[in-house]
């Protein structure tokens, strides 16, 4: 009978390690964000056995850290909406842009946040410089692959268009917060098609 290895993996599998890590603090804090509740970073820090200061070294401050689950909620919404969306060149982007849109508006936890501390929500989703960056370069991807397919022919340079609709698309989901008017999806769109070369046309 072959004897049993004992290796790293298998130590690992049957004494687990009990420490946290900084993934361990982004899954409590998203798990407490979904359910609605506001994110105290001491009682964070308590609930996965760590102390304030080692909290503060992993994630650095609460902004960065709301921005991170803000962040893993949003791009798994973006691939979902580069699946399902229909459409080519500009029908595809805006459709794309759609359906994000209208998950952030329906997003009960978002809405939470954004009701508790309108002022520090706005902050984190349209301020903090990481998840700018990370929004810019999934749409200057899009953008990319479109134009280099040929569907569209924006007038705009690539960085300049990602960013203009990032823009575009914060200012018109967040609209009653920001400018005290109603949400305009549709006529986001209309601008979204209208800026990467297409005519605007109805929504499918």
């Amino acid at each position: 009978m072959t004897r049993q290895q004992n290796t790293p993996l298998s130590q690992f599998v049957e004494r687990p390690s009990q420490r946290a890590t900084p993934l361990d603090v982004l899954k409590e804090a998203r798990r407490r964000w979904l359910r609605g509740e506001r994110i105290s970073l001491n009682d964070l820090a308590e609930s996965v056995g760590i102390g304030r200061t080692t909290l503060f070294r992993w994630v650095g401050t609460k902004e960065l850290l709301m921005a991170e689950i803000m962040w893993s909620v949003y791009e798994p919404t973006l691939q979902e909406a580069r699946e399902k969306a229909r459409g080519t060149g500009a029908d595809y982007i805006a459709n794309i842009c759609r359906f994000t849109m209208t998950a952030v508006i329906n997003s009960q936890p978002l809405r939470q946040f954004i009701s508790d501390d309108p002022q520090f929500a706005l902050q984190v989703l349209t301020s903090t410089r990481f998840l700018q960056e990370r929004r810019l370069n999934a749409m200057k991807q899009l953008l990319t692959e479109e134009i280099d397919k040929g569907t569209i022919r924006p007038e705009l340079e690539t960085d300049s268009l990602a960013l203009v609709i990032i823009r575009l698309t914060e200012t018109f989901t967040y609209s009653d917060l920001i400018v005290g008017r109603p949400i305009a999806i549709n006529e986001a769109c209309k601008a979204i098609r209208t800026l990467c070369g297409s005519h605007p046309c109805p929504p499918p």
